[in-house]
């Protein structure tokens, strides 16, 4: 899974803009499972497993990252823009921006050398930060760029340390990866899969494709942050890496069903696989979508911990990963049968 999540990860695919990935996708499950695409661009895929499904259950990861999006274009060819998703300031600071079309800019921070008092030590506002794309004027800029546009973190893949992994939008292209794994596998239950988009802006494909869907259990695979660093407290370290699969009891979209929760450690536990539950009740993910869907689904989070989440440098654990994997499948044979 480690090629595919690094040629995910190197794809442009902002929430809206997701056509580049879910393209991709299509390419890697055209002829091994029936699939289509729904009005606001969610794949909806159905794998025929070894055996009949008595329960219609259905995996989700989306197919979005955080972004950039312009606003404006300046008399001087510099672009403001607007954050798509949940970015902190902090992390765009000088950082390459690519977007959807191949213009690279830098998003532009003024220099220690002329920065005076509290400058050198606070934040910017994000209100006053630029793209930087080497325009001269507004009228070069928009040769390249038009109000509109979008963005994403350019950054490299890189495989390194004991078992990691770094990269741009590891949420979710992990969890894209592992429901591509499994389809190109022999499946022991029927499964639908929703590769959807827009979850970064308000869990929206994931709401249209959980209704279209219409099943009765529902598993999410997500990324979620691992602040397993120096000086947090222990309690405060939501999961760490290398420690397994996460499974979240509650966070701010969704309280999960407990029962659902306990199979996941029962099942991990039977089939040893490394799991942790996510300690901290903190973001949210497309399961506040979808458990509410129709008369309501049983919805179940399975997280691969993540250090610097929505930073364009992401970093995972592959043992980690292949738990998620593992437990998806196994926890996919419990709601199934």
């Amino acid at each position: 899974m480690i090629d595919t999540i690094k040629e995910l990860s190197l794809l442009c695919g902002t929430s809206g803009r997701e056509t580049t990935v879910r393209e991709y996708i299509i390419s890697k499950i055209d002829g091994k499972c029936e699939w289509h695409k729904d009005a606001l661009g969610n794949i909806i895929a159905f794998k025929k497993g070894k055996n009949e499904a008595a329960h219609k259950v259905m995996l989700d990861a989306h197919t979005d990252e955080v972004g950039v999006i312009v606003t404006f274009i300046t008399s001087d060819g510099m672009l403001k823009f607007s954050p798509v998703g949940g970015i902190d300031t902090k992390v765009l600071l000088a950082r390459q921006i690519v977007f959807d079309n191949g213009t690279v800019g830098v998003v532009g921070i003024k220099p220690i050398h002329l920065s005076k008092g509290d400058e050198k030590t606070k934040i910017p506002d994000a209100d006053s930060l630029y793209i930087d794309i080497g325009a001269a004027s507004k009228e070069e800029a928009e040769k390249y760029i038009k109000p509109g546009d979008t963005g994403v973190f350019m950054s490299d893949f890189v495989e390194f340390g004991d078992n990691k992994i770094k990269g741009k939008a590891l949420d979710d292209r992990v969890g894209c990866a592992v429901m591509l794994d499994m389809i190109n596998s022999e499946l022991p239950y029927d499964a639908y899969f929703s590769f959807s988009v827009q979850e970064e802006i308000g869990l929206r494909g994931a709401a249209t494709s959980a209704f279209g869907i219409d099943p009765e259990y529902a598993i999410v695979l997500e990324t979620t942050t691992a602040a397993d660093l120096i000086d947090v407290p222990e309690h405060k370290k939501v999961c760490k890496l290398g420690e397994g699969a996460a499974v979240s009891f509650m966070d701010r979209s969704t309280l999960y069903n407990k029962e659902l929760f306990d199979t996941a450690f029962r099942v991990a536990e039977e089939k040893d696989i490394k799991v942790q539950p996510k300690t901290v009740i903190a973001g949210g993910n497309n399961a506040g979508a979808i458990h509410k869907s129709r008369a309501g689904i049983k919805t179940l989070t399975i997280n691969t911990p993540c250090r610097y989440l929505h930073s364009a440098s992401c970093i995972c654990d592959k043992n980690d990963i292949e738990s998620v994997r593992k437990l998806a499948e196994a926890v996919l044979c419990e709601f199934a049968k």
